[in-house]
């Protein structure tokens, strides 16, 4: 199985890696791709840094996000690539999902309620809406 680990860092991608290690989709039988995905800075931050120091802070806020996930899934004897993008979070993880064929799609969720989601927006529920890949969301 083909599994994308969509990650940003915070408590809730790691409550995602815990219930992964508990249940039957953890096994170095799987593929894992970890994914996580920067806001752009501004315009005219990128412009003030330039492209080769803005080029390296997404390089190491990636690394910084990824590296954890990656020794997490080492300890327990499983191998994951690792990649990381800058823009829609939510659009990003759906369209790497379907692009790559991918079998399933595992992120934790903020658990925001349905009043910020609507004002705001959520990742998951952007990837619910626009994946066609089956998704689950550890809360």
């Amino acid at each position: 199985m083909k599994i994308l680990l969509a990650v940003d860092g915070s408590p809730y991608t790691k409550k995602m890696l815990a219930y992964l290690a508990a249940h039957e989709l953890f096994s170095p039988k799987n593929e894992y791709t970890a994914f996580t995905v920067h806001l752009m800075l501004p315009a005219q931050a990128r412009s003030a840094l330039g492209k080769e120091l803005v080029t390296k802070y997404y390089a190491d806020e990636g690394q910084r996000i990824l590296s954890p996930v990656h020794k997490f899934l080492e300890r327990h004897g499983v191998k994951a690539k690792g990649i990381w993008k800058t823009g829609n979070a939510g659009e990003l993880i759906a369209k790497l999902a379907d692009t790559e064929k991918f079998d399933l799609v595992v992120m934790g969720s903020h658990g925001h309620s349905a009043l910020v989601n609507l004002m705001v927006g959520s990742v998951a529920t952007t990837v619910l809406a626009s994946c066609k890949v089956p998704a689950l969301i550890v809360r």
